[in-house]
């Protein structure tokens, strides 16, 4: 055996260890939710970034807030409001007078995406300019001022927000910009008997303490070793299959003709694949299956598909559209 792929064996017995002991950590503040701190992980470790929707006092904020103390990383929040502007968010010039010469010069000071988790709040609060300010630095990982390009830090990793309610006052984001990010996640509501452990712990005044798991320079690692991880010709087929079953015009599916406007781009499968894998290893497997890609079909799809007039006028969601291709 070559010690490059031993390297690799070893490598996925540790993120095997690494993710428990990670969701032990994160388990000390948040109950529950363990699907949603799978999907994030997922992202993290495939280079994504996550969309997370869900009602006011869900944790969503705690939740992400907690992730970032688990893993040695730089954490940052950004609450998006009507009046933020796009360099509050990338960093701003400042003139400065050097005090021997007298000499004036701008110097540039790095804004709040100069972190490796970016928790932007209530995205949709903001108007498109100041949006775009935040999803260019995700598509380039790096931040233009004044004619000079700032390289952002690795892992670079953004958890936006939104609130599905109080719609009034907010800028939805658009297809185009919807389409950066890997998955759209949904919060629910705890069920009963997680409700009563919520409170039970929530209402005490202790706070726990969180242990580090991983460092930067070990996240980093692990995505390079989702990016080598092997798959089979028939995963990606079935892959592709999907995204292209969500297209009108490619879609053999009369529903999906009568139902959607517009349907999932090649990033939808670019993503699928590298969520497949994510997942694959961080079980403690070396390639992944069909079903690792099923697993995030909905997260990945929910937010690349257009439902049309017709499909809001008998009240069918893209949701529900995925969930008739799959099965």
């Amino acid at each position: 055996m070559s010690e490059n792929k031993q390297n690799d064996i070893e490598l996925v017995e540790k993120l095997n260890v690494s993710i428990k002991n990670i969701k032990t950590e994160i388990a000390k503040v948040i109950v529950g939710q363990e699907e949603i701190i799978d999907q994030i992980l997922t992202g993290l470790f495939s280079k994504g970034h996550c969309l997370l929707v869900g009602v006011p006092g869900l944790a969503k904020t705690l939740l992400i807030k907690t992730i970032a103390e688990v893993l040695d990383l730089k954490f940052s929040r950004i609450q998006f409001t009507p009046d933020l502007m796009p360099g509050d968010i990338t960093g701003t010039e400042i003139i400065e007078e050097d005090r021997s010469t007298k000499e004036r010069r701008f110097r540039f000071i790095k804004g709040p995406v100069f972190a490796n988790i970016i928790l932007a709040d209530e995205i949709n609060r903001t108007p498109p300019k100041t949006q775009s300010a935040l999803l260019e630095a995700m598509q380039e990982n790096m931040v233009t001022a004044a004619g000079v390009s700032y390289r952002l830090e690795q892992p670079f990793f953004v958890l936006a927000t939104q609130n599905p309610i109080e719609q009034e006052g907010t800028y939805p984001l658009p297809e185009a910009q919807l389409d950066r990010f890997m998955f759209n996640l949904w919060l629910d509501y705890p069920g009963y008997n997680e409700e009563v452990s919520i409170i039970k712990t929530t209402t005490v005044g202790n706070i726990p303490e969180l242990k580090k798991v991983l460092t930067a320079k070990e996240i980093i690692e692990f995505q390079n070793l989702v990016l080598r991880t092997p798959v089979a010709e028939n995963v990606i087929e079935y892959a592709v299959k999907i995204a292209q079953s969500t297209r009108p015009d490619n879609s053999g599916k009369d529903y999906v003709k009568k139902w959607v406007n517009w349907g999932a781009g090649p990033r939808a499968s670019q993503f699928l694949i590298l969520a497949a894998k994510a997942n694959a290893i961080m079980e403690g497997r070396f390639t992944p299956s069909i079903e690792d890609v099923k697993k995030f079909i909905v997260p990945v799809l929910r937010h690349r598909i257009i439902p049309n007039f017709s499909a809001e006028a008998e009240g069918i969601s893209s949701v529900d559209i995925i969930e008739r291709l799959i099965s």
